[in-house]
């Protein structure tokens, strides 16, 4: 069986494009089970911006921090 591989047409096995079918399965349901890792941390802001929230929350006494890290993680759940 032909197959194109890195640009270019092989010859390989049933086995082998089985094999290579998987292996592609397994990359992509790696990257989608990881996805959500980038999402949060885009979300999530700055340490900076954390650290300023988490001092302002001290001072007034409000939740902005915890309330904010929650959303972020309700709107990027970690899948099962």
């Amino acid at each position: 069986m032909r197959k194109l591989v890195d640009g270019e047409f092989v010859d390989l096995t049933p086995e082998e494009v089985t094999a290579r079918e998987a292996d592609e399965a397994a990359d992509t349901a790696r990257v989608t089970a990881n996805k959500y890792k980038g999402d949060r941390c885009e979300a999530y802001g700055s340490i900076g911006d954390q650290l300023d929230m988490q001092y302002w929350d001290s001072v007034n006494d409000t939740t902005v921090w915890v309330d904010h890290i929650a959303a972020v993680k309700l709107a990027n759940p970690k899948p099962d």
